[in-house]
C-alpha cells in the first residue's frame, strides 16, 4: 500500500464529511446517493485518485460513465492528485458501457463467436438492415399495417435492454403491434442471423454479447478479474441488462461503487429503470449507502421548493438537499393568459436579467417536448435575441458523413453488406440489383475488395467501378496506416460523387475535412470507427445556417437534454397538465412518477433564479381564422405545499405578485357587484 501524499491529504481536506466518507471507503459495494448539485463528479473522480494513491494499479480500475467526455473529465480531475506521476490516472479503463463492451469483445471475440474485425451499425444502419430482412420476409406487403423499420428496432431494443418477454413489451408499449407477435419474433430471429453472418453488431448487441459472456463462469472469472474496482456514474439511468452485466462482472469480487440520484431517473423510454438503484443493496449484500445532501449549486429558496416537489415521490431514497447559499428571491410561479403572453414574459425577464449582468448563455428555457418552444423561437427572432436549441441530427446521421464512414467499414469488414450497398449505389448506373451482384462477387472472392475490378458492371458504371476497385485495393494496403491518411485517400475518390449526388456540396465537403481532422487523433482505423460510432460529434453542416458573430445566445433545451447542466436563470415553460406531465405519459403510476422526476430535474438546473410558467388558455391550431381555445390547469405537481414556497405571479398584471394585486382591490367589491345583478 502506498502512503498518502500531501496532494491526497489536501484533496480530502477539500471534501465535506459525506464526500470524504465515500471517497475513502475501502473494498466492497458502495452506493453513493448524490442529490442534484452535491458534487457527484468530484466525489467519483477523487475516489479514483484515492484508490490509485492507495496502491491500486490504474489499469485495474474500470470507470463507466454515460458519455466519453464525462469519463475524460473525471480522469482529468483525478490525474492531478492521484500521484506524483500525473500519467497514472490515464491508464484507468474509462468510457461508456458500449465502449467498454466494444473493447472487451475485441479481446474475447473468439469466445463470443465473433471475428475481432467486426463493425458496428449506428441506429439508421441498423434500421436499414432490419428493413432488408423485413422486405425479404414479405412483411412489407401485408394487407394490414405491419410496423415500420424504426418501430421494429424500438421493439427489438426494448426486448434486449429491458430483459422482458416480447409479449409483455408489446402489451405495454406497442399494443397495436400485438397481432404481429409471431412475425416480429421471426423478423428478429432472421435479423440476428444476418448480423452474425456478416460479422456486424448493433448498439444493443454490444451489451448483449458482453452479458452472455458473463453467464459462462470461466469467462466471468477471467473478465471480472481484470478489475479490482468498478465505478459507475449515473446509475439511475442504467437498464436491466446493464445491471446484469455489473452483477456478472462482480461474481467473484464485490468491490463496486455506483453513483446516482433516484430523483433524476428519467429515461424509461431507453429501458432505464429506477429499480436498479433502489434494489442495489439487495443485489449486493453488505452495501454501504452514503447520501450527499449539501448542494453547491442552488440558492436555499430554490431548494426549499424542489425538496417539496420530489417529496411527492412514493419510492425514493430519503434526502433533504440544503445549501449554505442564503438569500435570493423565491421561485416564481407565473400564470399567463396564453402562449403569446408566456413568450413575452420570458423575453422580458431574459432581457431584464441580461441588463443586470447575466449573459444570455447563462440563462436557459426548458420544456418537456421540443415542439413546446416553437412559438417562443419565432418571438425570439422578432426581438433579435440569438438562441441555441439543443437537439437535431447527430453528425453521423448526415448522409454524406455516412457515405464516407461506409468506405472505412468495408475496409475493416468486407462482409458488411449495408456499407457495400451504400457505397456501390453512389456510382452512376448502379442500383440495388447491381449492388447486390457486386457484393456477392466480392464474397465469392474471399472478401478481397479489389476483386471489383473483375466484376462485369453495366457499361455506365464501368469507369467508376474501376475507380472504386482501385480505391479499395489502396485501402487494403493502407490497413496499418493512420486513419487520417485513409480518409484523405477516400476523399479523393468521393468528392466528385458528393458534388454529383448532393445539393449544396460546400458545407458537406467541410464536414469531410472535419472528419479527417478527427481521424488524426487515432492510431488505428478500428479504434477510430468504433469511437466515432459509439460517441459521435453532434454538429453537421446539413443544419448549419449562416455563421453568427454574436458571442452570446439564449439556451433552449428539452428537459432530457438539460440533465447534468446548470444555469444562473432557468425558465420552465408549459408547466400545465397535458404538457407536463405529458398526456402521453400518465398511463400508470410509474409513468406519472417519472414525469414528477422530470419536473424536479428541470427545476434543479437553476442556480439563482427559477421561473415556472404556464398558459391558462391554449388556442387550437386549425385552418382558417378561429378563436377556438381550451383552458389548461397548472401542472399537478405544484401542490399547495409546493406553491407555499413560491411567489405566485399573474403575467397579465405586469408581473406583480398576485397578493399585491389583490391588495389594490377593496375587499368584497367583486362579490357586491355579483349580488347587485339580482336586485
Amino acid at each position: 500500500m502506498v502512503k498518502m501524499g500531501k496532494d491526497i491529504q489536501k484533496l480530502l481536506a477539500d471534501l465535506n464529511p459525506r464526500q470524504r466518507e465515500a471517497v475513502t471507503y475501502g473494498n466492497g459495494p458502495l452506493l453513493i446517493v448524490a442529490g442534484a448539485g452535491t458534487g457527484k463528479t468530484r466525489t467519483l473522480a477523487y475516489r479514483v485518485a484515492y484508490l490509485i494513491a492507495q496502491g491500486v494499479p490504474p489499469e485495474r480500475i474500470l470507470l463507466i460513465t454515460f458519455t466519453r467526455r464525462a469519463a475524460e473529465e473525471m480522469l482529468k480531475r483525478a490525474t492531478s492528485p492521484a500521484a506524483s506521476d500525473d500519467s497514472l490516472a490515464r491508464h484507468v479503463w474509462g468510457g461508456t458501457f458500449h465502449a467498454t463492451a466494444n473493447r472487451l469483445l475485441r479481446i474475447y471475440a473468439q469466445s463470443a463467436g465473433l471475428s475481432p474485425d467486426f463493425t458496428i451499425l449506428d441506429r439508421t444502419d441498423a434500421e436499414d438492415c432490419l428493413n432488408v430482412v423485413r422486405n425479404n420476409l414479405s412483411f412489407s406487403t401485408k394487407d394490414k399495417r405491419f410496423p415500420r423499420k424504426s418501430t421494429c428496432l424500438d421493439i427489438y431494443s426494448r426486448r434486449v435492454n429491458g430483459n422482458e418477454e416480447l409479449e409483455a413489451i408489446l402489451r405495454r408499449d406497442f399494443p397495436w403491434c400485438l397481432m404481429w407477435q409471431d412475425e416480429l419474433n421471426q423478423l428478429f430471429r432472421e435479423y440476428v442471423q444476418r448480423k452474425q453472418q456478416q460479422n456486424i453488431l448493433d448498439y444493443d448487441d454490444l451489451l448483449l454479447y458482453w452479458y452472455y459472456l458473463l453467464q459462462e463462469e470461466a469467462l466471468a472469472r477471467s473478465i471480472g478479474s481484470r478489475f479490482d474496482h468498478i465505478l459507475v456514474d449515473e446509475y439511475q439511468d442504467t437498464n436491466p441488462i446493464q445491471s446484469g452485466i455489473l452483477l456478472g462482472m462482480r461474481r467473484f469480487n464485490n468491490s463496486i461503487t455506483v453513483v446516482g440520484d433516484d430523483a433524476q431517473s428519467i429515461y424509461s423510454f431507453r429501458s432505464a429503470t429506477i429499480r436498479n438503484m433502489l434494489d442495489f443493496p439487495i443485489q449486493f449484500p453488505g452495501t454501504r449507502v452514503v447520501t450527499l445532501e449539501q448542494n453547491y449549486r442552488s440558492l436555499r429558496p430554490i431548494l426549499e421548493t424542489t425538496n417539496r416537489v420530489i417529496g411527492q415521490a412514493r419510492e425514493r431514497y430519503s434526502k433533504e438537499l440544503w445549501s449554505k447559499r442564503d438569500g435570493g428571491q423565491r421561485p416564481h410561479l407565473i400564470t399567463c393568459p396564453d402562449e403569446t403572453r408566456q413568450d413575452e414574459t420570458v423575453i422580458r425577464q431574459v432581457l431584464e436579467h441580461y441588463e443586470q449582468g447575466i449573459p444570455l448563455r447563462k440563462q436557459a428555457v426548458l420544456f418537456r417536448a421540443a415542439s413546446h418552444s416553437q412559438s417562443l423561437e419565432l418571438a425570439l427572432v422578432r426581438h433579435n435575441i440569438p438562441f441555441h436549441k439543443y437537439g437535431g441530427l447527430r453528425f453521423l446521421e448526415a448522409a454524406h458523413v455516412k457515405d464516407l464512414i461506409s468506405f472505412l467499414r468495408i475496409s475493416e469488414n468486407p462482409r458488411d453488406e449495408m456499407a457495400w450497398f451504400r457505397v456501390l449505389q453512389l456510382l452512376r448506373g448502379v442500383g440495388p440489383v447491381t449492388a447486390g451482384a457486386a457484393f456477392q462477387h466480392v464474397l465469392a472472392n474471399h472478401g478481397t475488395q479489389s476483386s471489383l475490378a473483375t466484376f462485369k458492371a453495366p457499361p455506365a458504371a464501368q469507369e467508376e467501378m474501376a475507380g472504386l476497385a482501385s480505391l479499395m485495393g489502396d485501402l487494403q494496403s493502407m490497413a496499418d496506416d493512420r486513419p487520417s491518411a485513409q480518409v484523405e485517400r477516400i476523399g479523393e475518390f468521393y468528392l466528385p460523387l458528393l458534388e454529383r449526388n448532393y445539393e449544396d456540396p460546400g458545407p458537406r465537403a467541410n464536414d469531410i475535412e472535419h472528419l479527417g481532422e478527427l481521424a488524426r487523433r487515432y492510431d488505428s482505423r478500428r479504434q477510430f470507427l468504433a469511437e466515432l460510432i459509439l460517441d459521435p460529434p453532434v454538429s453537421t453542416g446539413d443544419l448549419a445556417g449562416p455563421p453568427s458573430r454574436d458571442e452570446d445566445w439564449l439556451v433552449l433545451s428539452t428537459i432530457h437534454s438539460a440533465k447534468g447542466l446548470e444555469w444562473d436563470v432557468v425558465y420552465l415553460i408549459h408547466a400545465a397538465d397535458g404538457c407536463l406531465p405529458s398526456d402521453m405519459a400518465t398511463g400508470d403510476n410509474g409513468q406519472v412518477e417519472e414525469e414528477l422526476r422530470l419536473t424536479y430535474v428541470a427545476m434543479t438546473r437553476a442556480r439563482d433564479f427559477l421561473y415556472v410558467l404556464w398558459p391558462l388558455r391554449y388556442y387550437h391550431k386549425s385552418r382558417g381564422l378561429t378563436d377556438n381555445h381550451s383552458y389548461a390547469q397548472c401542472c399537478r405537481f405544484f401542490t399547495p405545499d409546493v406553491t407555499a414556497t413560491m411567489d405566485a405571479v399573474v403575467a397579465g398584471d405586469g408581473h406583480r405578485n398576485a397578493d399585491e394585486v389583490a391588495d389594490n382591490v377593496p375587499p368584497g367589491r367583486i362579490a357586491d357587484r355579483i349580488r347587485q345583478m339580482w336586485r
